[in-house]
């Protein structure tokens, strides 16, 4: 039995539910620090980081689940689910937290999308990859057929743009 074989077997004990949990310690980690003070003198930005780097992340390890079957045997397809999902939670609360705890103000965030390229660029991320997380179930899937597929493609122009 080679290793693929035995990381494969013992992942198929592992339920998906665990990379949400996962998620979520983070997140409120992450969150519980900066409430602390225990992420240095600008918590917020700390915190931004955190939740932004992690969605990077997560989209490159999404992303990565195919060709590490296809090149190593390794089977991670049963979390891909999982891992998208995480991943576009991550980018969400990224953009909350800027806009609520650190912008502040509707007006000074349409405004800073327009005058900051990163932040048009981090927003068109997002734009991308709200409809592949709504798309993200059973149902979308059987609905939307061969389109489903072709939909979802664009997690690779959205890390593109990560």
């Amino acid at each position: 039995m080679g290793v693929a074989d035995r990381f494969n077997s013992a992942v198929r004990r592992v339920p998906a539910w665990t990379v949400y949990a996962g998620g979520a310690v983070y997140a409120g980690w992450v969150f519980f620090q900066g409430a602390t003070g225990a992420l240095g003198p600008n918590p917020v930005e700390a915190i931004e980081h955190a939740y932004g780097e992690a969605a990077l992340y997560l989209l490159i390890a999404g992303l990565a689940v195919t060709p590490l079957r296809r090149f190593s045997g390794l089977n991670l397809l049963k979390f891909r689910r999982a891992i998208g999902l995480a991943c576009f939670f991550f980018v969400a609360i990224h953009l909350l937290t800027w806009a609520v705890l650190d912008v502040q103000a509707l007006d000074r965030v349409w405004a800073d999308i327009v005058k900051r390229p990163y932040i048009t660029v981090g927003m068109a991320g997002f734009v991308l990859l709200l409809p592949l997380a709504v798309t993200s179930n059973n149902l979308s899937v059987r609905k939307l057929g061969p389109k489903w597929r072709q939909l979802h493609k664009l997690a690779y122009p959205a890390a593109v743009l990560g």
